[in-house]
């Protein structure tokens, strides 16, 4: 293809140079578009499959990239799953609170209670006892509602490492925002790790050290240091 583009220009040239010192007449100007055309024929049609190529490529890319946000179900867990899930949670929260509440006014109740008469004793204990019970069980509507949060985690986590594997994206470095960084500054300036997992966290003995005044007679400025 080359070498007829090379001969088609090199028949331009020469008859650019036959006609240079005459006129030119239709004829020969018909015959110079003719032949400017095949040349360059070639070359477009080079062109044009390259960027069809291209914008073919990109083309399957925005769809397969549409296909996988899709799939991402941002609406659905924006919508449904995440509140779902923080209804649990609040759920989770104020039947622990209930019951915690309930266990604390029976343990009050039979430490106040009169034990003069024994037998009056043990049947208000017995009383407040399956009280105590029957508000633990609490912890079984719990860890289904645990449960269910998990579920929601799991989903979630399933579905981005999906769209970060398709994408093929690397995660951006620093914190998203300001306040993010911020918020994470003050947690490691004011300890604020726990509760830690169990295997985790700092061991009694730095506990320990910590909160023991290196010397008998530190003041209290000393141990504030400890904590900075």
């Amino acid at each position: 293809m080359a070498l007829v583009e090379t001969k088609q220009l090199d028949h331009i040239v020469s008859l650019l140079k036959e006609k240079r010192t005459g006129e030119v007449s239709l004829a020969d100007m018909v015959a110079l578009v003719e032949i400017t055309a095949q040349s360059l024929q070639a070359f477009f049609q080079t062109i044009d499959a390259s960027i069809c190529r291209e914008l073919k490529e990109i083309a399957d890319y925005i769809g397969k990239l549409r296909r996988e946000i899709g799939a991402l179900q941002a609406n659905d867990m924006r919508r449904a799953r995440i509140p779902a899930a923080g209804q649990e949670l609040d759920a989770i929260v104020k039947a622990t609170e209930s019951a915690t509440h309930s266990i604390i006014e029976c343990a009050e109740a039979v430490m106040a209670a009169d034990a003069s008469d024994p037998l009056r004793y043990k049947a208000f204990v017995d009383e407040r006892m399956l009280v105590v019970f029957e508000a633990c069980s609490f912890q079984d509507i719990t860890g289904q509602r645990i449960a269910k949060v998990v579920e929601t985690l799991k989903h979630i986590e399933s579905r981005v490492a999906r769209f970060a594997e398709a994408t093929r994206v690397d995660d951006a470095r620093g914190f998203a925002s300001e306040k993010e960084a911020a918020e994470s500054e003050r947690k490691v300036r004011l300890l604020m790790h726990g509760p830690a997992l169990a295997g985790e966290g700092n061991p009694q003995d730095v506990i320990d050290d910590l909160i023991a005044p290196a010397k008998p007679d530190a003041s209290q400025a000393d141990i504030d240091k400890l904590f900075r």
